[in-house]
C-alpha cells in the first residue's frame, strides 16, 4: 500500500482564483483574454436552433450527442480519431477537431457546448467555453477538484450563461415528485439519509498501483491531448476509454462517478449545501487509485429550520444495514431518507422510482399538489429550451456545483486519511493543511485551472 500524499509537482496555474469578500476573482492568462472578455452569449429565438459543439464523440458522449441532435451540430472533439470519424458521419457538415481549445478558439458561430470527457477535462474545456459566451452542457461530476467545481459556477454567473449538468435523473418527473413529497412535510423530520452505489467492482477496477509497462501508443489517440492537464504519464491500455474512474489523475472514483446522481433527490429535497465535517473509511488508502470501498459520512448542519442530517455513503458493495427499510429489496443504486413520520427508499433506474415506507400507512397517499415544473423532454431539452430564452434548467451550475462540491469533499477526506472539517467560504479543511492538495489541483504548462 503506497502513501496517498505524493510531492507536490510544480505547480503550472493558468488559471488561478483567490477568496474575496466579493466572490472568487479570476484571471486568465491567455491569447483567448483580451477577445473573451467581449463574448457574450448569442441571443437564439425558440425558433432557431442552436449552433452546437460537442467535445467528446464515443462513449457517453454519443448518448449526450444524440440529446442535442434536434439543434446544429456544428463541430466534434475527441481525441481518438477513429470515433471522432465515425461520428463525423452522422454530421457531415460538422467540423473536426483533436484539440477544443483548437475548436473553441477556430469555429466563432458556436453557441453551446457539450463536454463528455474524462473528469479531469471537464473544468478547462467548460471554463473556456464560458469565458468565450458559450452556453455549456457539463457530464457528472461537475469537475475534478472542489476548486474547479466553485470557479464554474462563479464563471458561469460572470459570463451570464446558461449551464446544465449531465445527472440527468434531476429532470425525471420522479425525482421531482420526491423532492415535492419530502419539502410537504410527509415524512417528517428527516435527519438521516443513506446512498449507495454498485460501482466500482465489476464496472472498472480501483485500488491497483500504477502499470509499469509501456506500451506503443495506438495510432488514433493523441494521448498528449488525453492527459491534456494531468501529470504526464506513459499511455496505457488500463485508463481508457472507460477505466481512468479508477485512477485519481483522471477521474473521481465511485462517489464522483454516481454520487451526483444518487444523492441528488435527497441533497434538493433537504435543501443541504455545504457540509460541516466529512469523514471516511475504506479498504486503504492509495496514492494512484480510489479505494476498492469506502464509506463516507457528511454531517450537514441545520438549514433554518430544517434539522441537521447524517448523509451516509457506500460503494464498492458496501450497503445499508437491510433492517433500515423492512421488506425491500435494495436497489443496486439507491437512496434512503428517514423521517421521523416515515421513510422513502429509491428504486433502481425506472419511471416509477421510489416507494414510501411502511407501504400500509402510505397505501392510497396521493401526495402534496405539483409545485415543481416538469422536463417531459428530459434533461438535454430542458437546458437547449432555457438557452433559447425558455425556463431556467434546473440542475444549472448554481445547484450542481455545491452538489459536486459536497461530493467531492469526501474523496479529500478518503486521501487526507482525517475527518474533515469543512470551512466552504475559504475552500479550506480547518487545521488539516495536507488537504489542500487534493481541494485544489495541479496543471500541466498550457492547461488552465
Amino acid at each position: 500500500m503506497t502513501s496517498a500524499v505524493r510531492r507536490h509537482p510544480r505547480r503550472h496555474f493558468i488559471f488561478t482564483s483567490t477568496a474575496a469578500a466579493s466572490g472568487l476573482m479570476l484571471t486568465w492568462n491567455s491569447s483567448h483574454a483580451a477577445s473573451a472578455d467581449k463574448s457574450k452569449p448569442r441571443t437564439t429565438s425558440p425558433n432557431e436552433k442552436l449552433n452546437i459543439a460537442a467535445i467528446g464523440a464515443g462513449g457517453q458522449a454519443a448518448t449526450d450527442i444524440a440529446g442535442v441532435a434536434t439543434e446544429n451540430l456544428i463541430a466534434l472533439c475527441d481525441i481518438d480519431e477513429t470515433r471522432l470519424r465515425e461520428r463525423g458521419k452522422q454530421f457531415p457538415k460538422a467540423r473536426l477537431f483533436r484539440d477544443y481549445r483548437k475548436m473553441l478558439e477556430e469555429v466563432k458561430e458556436i453557441d453551446a457546448v457539450t463536454v463528455s470527457t474524462p473528469d479531469h477535462h471537464h473544468a478547462p474545456a467548460s471554463l473556456l467555453a464560458m469565458k468565450l459566451g458559450k452556453h455549456v452542457y457539463c457530464q457528472k461530476p461537475l469537475a475534478h477538484s472542489i476548486h474547479e467545481a466553485r470557479l464554474m459556477r462563479e464563471m458561469a454567473r460572470a459570463r451570464n450563461v446558461i449551464t446544465q449538468m449531465g445527472n440527468q435523473g434531476h429532470s425525471y418527473d420522479s425525482t421531482r415528485r420526491v423532492v415535492e413529497i419530502v419539502q410537504s412535510g410527509a415524512l417528517g423530520e428527516i435527519r438521516e439519509v443513506h446512498v449507495w452505489t454498485d460501482r466500482a467492482g465489476s464496472f472498472w477496477p480501483q485500488g491497483m498501483d500504477r502499470p509499469k509497462e509501456t506500451p506503443p501508443v495506438p495510432e488514433h489517440i493523441d494521448w498528449e491531448l488525453w492527459l491534456g492537464p494531468a501529470p504526464q504519464r506513459p499511455y496505457h491500455p488500463a485508463y481508457l476509454h472507460f477505466k481512468w474512474r479508477g485512477w485519481w489523475d483522471f477521474g473521481t472514483g465511485a462517489i464522483g462517478d454516481m454520487a451526483c446522481h444518487n444523492t441528488d433527490a435527497a441533497f434538493w429535497a433537504l435543501k443541504l449545501e455545504a457540509p460541516a465535517s466529512v469523514e471516511a473509511e475504506s479498504s486503504g488508502v492509495h496514492a494512484e487509485s480510489p479505494p476498492v470501498w469506502s464509506i463516507i459520512r457528511y454531517q450537514f448542519p441545520a438549514r433554518g429550520e430544517l434539522p441537521p442530517v447524517l448523509l451516509t455513503w457506500y460503494d464498492g458493495g458496501k450497503l445499508p444495514k437491510p433492517d433500515l427499510a423492512p421488506g425491500v429489496k435494495l436497489a443496486k443504486n439507491g437512496t434512503l431518507m428517514i423521517g421521523s413520520q416515515g421513510s422513502l427508499a429509491f428504486r433502481d433506474w425506472n419511471p416509477d422510482n421510489f416507494v414510501l415506507l411502511p407501504e400500509s400507512k402510505f397505501a392510497g397517499f396521493k401526495g402534496p399538489e405539483v409545485t415543481l415544473p416538469r422536463a417531459p423532454k428530459g434533461a438535454y431539452q430542458e437546458w437547449i429550451t432555457a438557452c433559447k430564452g425558455g425556463p431556467m434548467c434546473l440542475s444549472n451550475f448554481d445547484y450542481s456545483g455545491p452538489l459536486t462540491e459536497a461530493m467531492l469533499l469526501g474523496n479529500v477526506a478518503l486521501r487526507a486519511g482525517k475527518k474533515i472539517e469543512w470551512d466552504t467560504k475559504r475552500l479550506k479543511a480547518k487545521g488539516c493543511p495536507e488537504a489542500d492538495y487534493f481541494i485544489r489541483r495541479d496543471y500541466r504548462k498550457g492547461w488552465m485551472a
